[in-house]
């Protein structure tokens, strides 16, 4: 199955808080955190955002027709709108160690970010993720070595995801494909869905009730970053990750709803050519490769399903749905 950093260069960073503080405890307060993907210097990046309820920081730098074409950074947290202070953490480390876009006197780091909604999950309304942990899960992914293990399941701005409106614990999951031209394509994923894994049990479930007798609210969101070690240009990465987003649907059912904040970034380190031929232009083998991100994405969603624990907070008990039935694509 693979992970992200299955990409030479690509490294990952998570932190998160649970209960008290300590990542051990569950008594109350905390069930959050913050991932952040660390590009090679140089990655060309983009994305696209699908969701009605998105929280997202820098978007809008990533489109095509704007000046900057590289990422230094994309973070994904918890806390919703609160949470995307996070990036300004990773900003920070990235300032600090010569990452940016060069401008007169000094250098404006690229930190695109995206949140979920896990808010009061942990028991705490407050108790949302800050500048200090952006940054600490910035350093701790450049601390990685190369091609290293990736942590899953309630793990970073998956700590305090959850599956189909509470019932269900949700988490981070990854997946990567190399194709037949030496192509790398690895995705990760921040599952925090509405509804639940296709072709398992569909539909929005009933809601869980909560202490009060209150039921969830459908604030949910997925996060998916996409990297390749292909050249693509910012355009194409574009492309690339709004093609990533059949990869959603194919593996949550309903996905891109109102409620969901469902946003693809999409990353490329530049380090294998596109393979072109009189016979086989390069359009061909951009193609191969977006149709082979979707279903890497799928991989990635179902990875993080499966990998999420089973926690109980003040807020509630959110259960382990368990191993999902693996999608077999072309991948």
């Amino acid at each position: 199955m693979g992970a992200i950093t299955d990409v030479t260069g690509i490294r990952v960073g998570h932190i998160q808080k649970i209960g008290s503080g300590s990542e051990q405890a569950s008594d109350g307060g905390w069930l959050t955190g913050v991932t952040v993907v660390l590009p090679p210097p140089g990655t060309v990046g983009s994305v696209d955002v699908r969701g009605g309820g998105p929280a997202t920081f820098e978007t809008d730098a990533l489109d095509p027709a704007t000046l900057s074409q590289q990422v230094d950074a994309v973070v994904l947290t918890g806390g919703s709108a609160y949470g995307l202070v996070a990036a300004r953490g990773a900003q920070r480390w990235c300032e600090e160690n010569g990452r940016g876009l060069a401008v007169p006197g000094g250098l404006v780091p690229i930190v695109p970010a995206a949140a979920i909604f896990d808010l009061g999950r942990g028991g705490d309304f407050s108790a949302r993720p800050d500048e200090g942990m952006g940054y600490a899960a910035t350093a701790a992914a450049a601390a990685q070595k190369e091609g290293h293990d990736v942590e899953r399941g309630n793990v970073g701005a998956g700590t305090g995801a959850v599956l189909a409106r509470g019932t269900y614990k949700g988490g981070v999951g990854t997946a990567s494909a190399t194709l037949e031209n030496g192509i790398v394509i690895g995705a990760l994923a921040v599952v925090n869905a509405v509804g639940l894994p296709v072709g398992v049990r569909d539909g929005i479930p009933e809601p869980s009730a909560r202490p009060g007798g209150k039921a969830a609210p459908p604030l949910n969101t997925t996060l998916v970053v996409v990297a390749t070690n292909a050249v693509l240009t910012k355009v194409e990465c574009k492309r690339t990750a709004s093609a990533c987003h059949a990869g959603v649907a194919r593996a949550l059912n309903p996905s891109h709803t109102l409620a969901d904040g469902d946003t693809v970034f999409a990353l490329a380190t530049g380090a294998v050519e596109l393979h072109s031929s009189p016979d086989a232009p390069r359009l061909f083998s951009l193609i191969a490769l977006q149709s082979a991100a979707a279903d890497v994405v799928t991989e990635a969603i179902l990875d993080g399903v499966s990998q999420a624990k089973g926690i109980s907070t003040p807020a509630g008990v959110f259960a382990a749905y368990g191993p999902v039935v693996r999608y077999h694509g072309p991948i």
